[in-house]
C-alpha cells in the first residue's frame, strides 16, 4: 500500500478515472487509488471533494499535517474499525490496574527499544559507546519493572520519573555517537534551535499519526489515555501508545545524519543571530526525511515469528491492545 504526500507547496490532489491525479508546479502523476493507505497534505497544498468522498469510500487515512509533521486534523469514515465492545471495556482498562500493567509493559519495550538503538548506532559511529549508559538503561528498566501498579496516581508518578531518567541517560549517548557537527545542547520537543531536533520533532509526526491510524483501524477511542489522561480534546492515547516506536524515528535521523546526508539548506531558520533560531524542515529536508521514514516502516522485519512490514507490525500491536480491551471487565 502507497502513503500518498503532497509537501510542495502549491500542489493539488484531484480524482480522475479511478486514479489521484497529483499536480505540482513541474509535473502531473496518477496513482491507482485501491493502492493508496494514506493521504498526507501538507501546508499550501489542495484537494478536491471527490478526493475526501473517494478516501473515506476505501478507508483511506487523510491526515493534515502542521509544520512539524504532527497530525492537525484527520477525514475518516464515521465509522469506528470494528465493535463498540471495545470502546465499552476500554474506560475500565484506562481507570483501572490492568490499563497500569499495560503502560508499564509498554515502557519496558521502549527501553529495550532504546537499548537497541544505542547498539546498532555505535556500529555505524566512529565514537565509542558509552556503557554506563547502557548500564543506567538496565538499572531503569528493573526498577520500572518492580514498580507496584495498585495505586495508579503514584505508580504513574513513578513511571513518568523513570521514563525521563532513562531517556536523558539515552540521548546523552546519542549525542556521543553523533558526528559533532549534528550534536546537540539537549533534547528539545518544542522550538527545535538544532538540525538534530528539528528532524527528530517532525520524524515522531510522522509515527504518531500512523499510530493513531492504528488505534481508529483496531476501533480504539484514541481519546481515551491511560497514563496519558488530563489533556483536553487531545487524542491521549496516541501519547501512551506511542512510545516503543519513537525508536524508529530516532534511528532513522540518527541514521540519516551519520550519513552526513543532512545540510544546512534542508532547513528554513527564523532570524535570529545568537544561536536561538528555531529550525524547520522545508520541503527539500521534508522529502529526505519522508522518504526515510517510509522506506524504514516499509521494511520486512520478523518479530514473534511474522515476518511484516515494521508499519503492518505497528497495525498488528494495536490490533492486539484490542483484544486485551475485549478481555477487560470493570
Amino acid at each position: 500500500m502507497t502513503q500518498l504526500i503532497l509537501n510542495q507547496r502549491g500542489s493539488s490532489l484531484s480524482v480522475k478515472e479511478g486514479r489521484y491525479r497529483v499536480r505540482t508546479q513541474d509535473r502531473e502523476f496518477f496513482v491507482p487509488v485501491q493502492t493508496v493507505k494514506t493521504i498526507v497534505l501538507h501546508a499550501a497544498t489542495r484537494m478536491s471533494h471527490e478526493v475526501a468522498m473517494t478516501a473515506i469510500e476505501h478507508n483511506t487515512d487523510l491526515l493534515f499535517v502542521d509544520r512539524k509533521g504532527f497530525p492537525a486534523g484527520r477525514l475518516w469514515s464515521h465509522q469506528f474499525g470494528s465493535i463498540a465492545t471495545i470502546r465499552k471495556h476500554q474506560l475500565a482498562f484506562a481507570t483501572g490496574e490492568a490499563g497500569a500493567v499495560w503502560v508499564r509493559e509498554w515502557l519496558l519495550r521502549k527501553l529495550a527499544s532504546q537499548r537497541a538503538v544505542l547498539d546498532g548506532l555505535a556500529l555505524l559511529s566512529s565514537a565509542t559507546l558509552p556503557t554506563d549508559a547502557l548500564v543506567a538503561l538496565d538499572r531503569y528498566a528493573d526498577r520500572l519493572g518492580n514498580v507496584p501498579t495498585a495505586d495508579l496516581s503514584l505508580c504513574f508518578d513513578t513511571f513518568r520519573g523513570l521514563e525521563g531518567s532513562a531517556g536523558r541517560v539515552y540521548f546523552g549517548a546519542i549525542n556521543q555517537l553523533l558526528p559533532e557537527t549534528y550534536r546537540f545542547s539537549r533534547r528539545s520537543g518544542r522550538g527545535a534551535t538544532d538540525a538534530f531536533n528539528c528532524l527528530l520533532n517532525y520524524a515522531y509526526g510522522m509515527i504518531y499519526g500512523t499510530c493513531e491510524s492504528a488505534l481508529i483501524q483496531a476501533g480504539i477511542d484514541p481519546f481515551v489515555g491511560v497514563m496519558h489522561r488530563d489533556e483536553y480534546n487531545r487524542p491521549v492515547l496516541v501519547y501512551d501508545f506511542i512510545e516503543p516506536y519513537r525508536a524508529w524515528a530516532d534511528y532513522v535521523v540518527c541514521h540519516l545524519l551519520m550519513q552526513e546526508v543532512i545540510f544546512d539548506e534542508f532547513f528554513d531558520i527564523d532570524g535570529r543571530n545568537d544561536g536561538s533560531g528555531q529550525y524547520w524542515l522545508n520541503t527539500s529536508g521534508k522529502r529526505i526525511l519522508i522518504q526515510a521514514m517510509n522506506d524504514y516502516l516499509a521494511e520486512l522485519v520478523t518479530l514473534e515469528g511474522l515476518s511484516r512490514s515494521r508499519a503492518q507490525h505497528l497495525l498488528l500491536d494495536a490490533q492486539r491492545l484490542a483484544s486485551r480491551l475485549k478481555r477487560t471487565t470493570a
